[in-house]
């Protein structure tokens, strides 16, 4: 691109805009160089902090209900279909630090036709997955009254899922100055708490103290089929990573801190996702533990320790899925934002807020989908066809780093290179395909008609726009 902004992208000299959004316009345009403020810590806690929440606090009583115990090698395989991805995306994204993530890494070297399906289809993948985070926020939102002993007339997980949505959305608005230093603090006191829980709930399994358990089977019935499947479904835990990538032009010395958010936030995440499946299935029987629903984690505390445990991850819970959701709109607004500034859809979506210098448009088109799929409830729905648009981004992410390897145009300079480059972007772009087959056709089939969609606006919009090798 020429490094002119769009001219329908209201942005006047006179209008102070917050710092994190001047960030991301200076990324964008290539104008200027931006100031990288953003350390290891800071780096892990973007990653860690979007990826907390569902695995820990949505999905063990789902998972263990499909896949029993083993629902921690679901987790496990998830991890490593993570890490396959991340190492090809940390080197893409220190040769293209700016602002959309997958979206621009694909367009920039595949093209803007894969460039649309990913760009639109990462903008719809966030919006069902923030749907997804605010039914379980709304779940132990919920959970609160329940402690409380306040008998509310209906299931409060959705209504005060869509209401949280909008919160957030119209909070959105007014700025994101203070949210890095939010991040911190939140990821800070929800990795004490879970290690402080995770650690007493792993002796009493095992047997160090409290009661014998006999334990169960390791594999469910249908063997590692439903393993596969589960990790299909859990894959929505580990979304997370590739936020650090869209930052990218903010982390401090790239080459080291990058890669090493990137996969630390996956390895970190992926073995408090395994423990937790350890812990909580050694507590209650899978059965038991999949009728809990989205908040079995909290009878699982309170079965070690009580009430104060139970009081402990509600609140761990909360903190956790709204970081999750919270994050989730903002990056959702961002694809939008990124896909509108290429011209891939009109340009009034990458029109800033003359007040708050926010992208008020794009806030809409992302608050306003998630709050009506928060809407329907159907969490399992929400969460696989979220990882199936994600999934798909991830293996063109790889199949985009094997072509630029191969082509090696002068533009593509790397400061961090992945090991064994085609080797790790093949299995990862493989892995991240095959993962797919084993998710529910209809959400198979959701993500499709969204591909096709998109791909059939690019075709009727944006053909004329090149993308390729343009930033």
């Amino acid at each position: 691109m020429d490094g002119s902004e769009p001219s329908d992208v209201t942005e006047p000299p006179d209008v102070e805009v917050p710092d994190a959004l001047a960030d991301v316009v200076d990324a964008d345009t290539g104008e200027g160089e931006l100031e990288r403020t953003i350390g290891l810590v800071g780096g892990l806690a973007i990653g860690v902090g979007t990826m907390i929440g569902a695995g820990i606090f949505v999905f063990p009583g789902l998972a263990a209900e499909n896949a029993g115990p083993a629902a921690a090698l679901s987790f496990a395989i998830g991890a490593v279909v993570a890490l396959l991805v991340a190492l090809p995306a940390s080197e893409l994204a220190t040769a293209m630090p700016r602002s959309g993530g997958g979206y621009f890494f694909i367009s920039r070297g595949l093209g803007t036709a894969a460039g649309a399906v990913v760009g639109i289809g990462l903008w719809l993948g966030l919006v069902f997955a923030s749907a997804f985070y605010l039914v379980g926020l709304g779940s132990y939102a919920g959970q609160v009254f329940l402690e409380a002993g306040i008998a509310l007339p209906i299931d409060p997980a959705v209504p005060l899922g869509v209401a949280f949505g909008v919160g957030l959305t119209v909070l959105s608005l007014f700025g994101t100055e203070n949210t890095a230093a939010l991040q911190n603090a939140i990821v800070i006191l929800l990795l004490v708490i879970l290690t402080l829980f995770l650690s007493y709930g792993s002796l009493d399994a095992l047997g160090v103290f409290g009661a014998e358990s006999t334990p169960e089977r390791f594999f469910p019935p249908g063997g590692a089929l439903p393993v596969l499947q589960t990790a299909a479904l859990v894959f929505t835990s580990y979304l997370g990573f590739a936020q650090v990538a869209t930052v990218a032009g903010d982390i401090r010395e790239p080459s080291r801190n990058l890669p090493l958010a990137m996969v630390g936030s996956v390895l970190l995440v992926g073995v408090f996702y395994v423990v937790t499946i350890f812990v909580a299935t050694s507590a209650f029987g899978s059965g038991r533990l999949g009728e809990f629903g989205e908040t079995a984690m909290v009878e699982v505390a309170r079965a070690f320790i009580g009430f104060p445990g139970a009081l402990a991850i509600v609140i761990a819970g909360l903190l956790a899925t709204f970081s999750s959701a919270n994050a989730s709109i903002l990056s959702a607004s961002r694809a939008v934002y990124a896909v509108s500034r290429d011209g891939v859809i009109p340009g009034v979506a990458s029109r800033l807020n003359l007040a708050y210098g926010t992208p008020h448009v794009a806030l809409g088109l992302a608050g306003g989908p998630i709050v009506v799929l928060a809407a329907t409830g159907q969490v399992e729905l929400l969460a696989e066809v979220a990882s199936f648009l994600h999934l798909v981004m991830y293996g063109l992410i790889c199949v985009a780093l094997i072509r630029l390897r191969r082509e090696d145009p002068p533009w593509y300079d790397p400061s961090f290179r992945c090991p064994a480059g085609f080797a790790v972007a093949g299995v990862g772009g493989i892995a991240s395909f095959a993962l797919i087959a084993f998710m529910q056709l209809a959400s198979i089939g959701v993500g499709i008609a969204v591909m096709v969609a998109a791909y059939g606006w690019y075709r009727y919009y944006a053909t004329d726009v090149e993308l390729k090798g343009d930033f």
